[in-house]
């Protein structure tokens, strides 16, 4: 109960941007609220806060504990509306965004799933490769791979990916199997084009350092699964997502090569801009996403 209300103060803070007002708004003195502050600090080791005489500003430890702290009030919200109203099922509609590949593989198969469990939904799920503004484009919730750079967006981590290079079998015993991503200067590099037909660059691990790569070959495309069937007809090698071809390197149509060499996993997470009560249905959304991704093996084939 004790660490419920230091985080109830910690997010009222943010908000508030003194300690002075959240005072007022939690109806405490301002020696509580600091008392409080100074007491998850102790525990956590670190600064949240960086106080000034004018401002409060979020350390970057601090932004990571207030996504968290959100959540966890979000999660308590929810759990007391469902049981306060009798509801079992969320109900609305919910708008939903997603990478266009990723949302073909890895959301919209499991939307039926949902929709049998919550009949009271519904559900616009929209699959773009641009970034899409939340809340000036009406949309709830967001599917984003990689690191978020908007940080007025409420972050959730759904599951983890990564790269590999990878190549079928034919190709590598024609070509050869690169040992050091210096050998890839004499591949055919299928490269996936940025807008403006620029190649998206690769990145390798080398002697511990991330070191970029721009890929050169006699074929390139804006859309993954073109790339996808161009690896697996032998035509040369690319830098995929995991979740792109993990089918096709379960079944040994791909070969992955260099995996000592990729840099390290990535992030698929949800964001849901900032508001006083999470609707369930976004909630439940969130959560069902989670499981399905955390299941055994989800990963290793798809």
């Amino acid at each position: 109960m004790d660490k419920l209300r230091e985080i109830e103060t910690f997010v009222a803070v943010v908000e508030a941007k003194s300690f002075a007002a959240a005072a007022r708004n939690l109806a405490l003195t301002p020696a509580i609220i600091g008392r409080r502050i100074s007491q998850i600090e102790a525990r956590l080791g670190g600064l949240l806060l960086s106080r000034s005489t004018r401002k409060l500003e979020l350390t970057p430890q601090g932004e990571d504990y207030l996504n968290h702290c959100k959540e966890v009030l979000r999660r308590l919200d929810t759990a007391e509306r469902l049981v306060s109203d009798g509801r079992k099922y969320a109900t609305g509609h919910l708008i939903v965004s997603a990478p266009a590949a990723f949302g073909r593989r890895h959301v919209a198969p499991h939307l039926p799933g949902f929709m049998a469990e919550n009949p009271d939904v519904r559900i616009s799920l929209n699959l773009s490769e641009h970034v899409t503004d939340l809340v000036r484009d009406g949309y709830e919730i967001a599917i984003r791979l990689g690191p978020v750079i908007d940080t007025s967006l409420v972050q959730l981590r759904l599951a983890t990916s990564r790269a590999v290079l990878c190549a079928a079998p034919a190709y590598l015993k024609e070509h050869g199997v690169p040992q050091v991503p210096g050998d890839l200067a004499h591949h055919n590099c299928l490269a996936f084009n940025e807008y403006g037909g620029q190649p998206r660059g690769w990145f390798f691990l080398v002697d511990g350092r991330v070191v970029p790569f721009k890929p050169s070959g006699r074929m390139s495309c804006n859309d993954g699964e073109v790339l996808t069937q161009w690896l697996c007809d032998g035509q040369g090698i690319a830098w995929r997502s995991h979740w792109e071809v993990a089918d096709e390197l379960s079944t040994g149509r791909l070969v992955s090569v260099l995996d000592e060499h990729m840099p390290a996993s990535y992030d698929v997470t949800a964001v849901y801009p900032v508001q006083p009560h999470l609707p369930a249905k976004v909630g439940l959304f969130i959560d069902w996403l989670r499981a399905t991704y955390a299941r055994p093996g989800y990963w290793e084939a798809r």
